[in-house]
């Protein structure tokens, strides 16, 4: 069988069509959904730290729900050791009637100044000074050990003990505390 020239031009035509089609897939179809795929993946890529970070946050709240009751526990305590009223009432009494048990006899306590605690929101820190005008130091230092144990919302800030000079066995004591109550 020969080909005639018609036949030719068809087949030439067949492959020419044959070629366009092949070249227009890759080029409008498949060219585009390349570049589409590959700007997903590199978005997804960027969003595994976010994902890994927002598990995190997941794991770190569900840790925080698991310990609330246990905080409102802790926070049930402190409301109680903290007593009624205002501060200016019962520290100043708190702090006399522990060192009188102690043996410490004269003692001025005074508030300096206040400030809400960072940490525990309805709370609020005040600052005392404490003037002891004549003490053991021995017992007083016991008698400091006791009010740290005894009072857990009690803070010793700073101590400063002078000698008195009419009698070295007795020292003078200016003590700095700080205790948590409520606003």
């Amino acid at each position: 069988m020969k080909l005639r020239k018609e036949d030719i031009q068809k087949i030439a035509l067949g492959l020419l069509m044959a070629l366009g089609v092949v070249y227009g897939y890759f080029s409008i179809l498949l060219g585009p959904l390349k570049k589409q795929q590959a700007s997903a993946q590199a978005s997804l890529a960027a969003l595994d730290p976010e994902i890994k970070k927002a598990n995190a946050d997941i794991q770190r709240a569900g840790q925080v729900q698991a310990d609330a009751p246990k905080a409102a526990n802790t926070m049930a305590q402190i409301d109680a050791m903290i007593p009624e009223g205002a501060p200016v009432a019962w520290f100043p009494t708190l702090v006399s009637d522990f060192f009188k048990k102690q043996g410490v006899e004269k003692i001025t306590t005074r508030m300096s100044n206040e400030v809400a605690e960072k940490e525990l929101t309805g709370y609020r820190r005040i600052n005392w000074g404490v003037d002891v005008p004549r003490v053991d130091c021995l017992r007083f230092a016991s008698s400091l050990a006791e009010l740290e144990n005894q009072e857990p919302l009690v803070e010793i800030q700073g101590l400063t003990i002078e000698v008195i000079k009419e009698d070295p066995e007795a020292q003078h004591v200016l003590l700095t505390l700080n205790n948590i109550v409520k606003q």
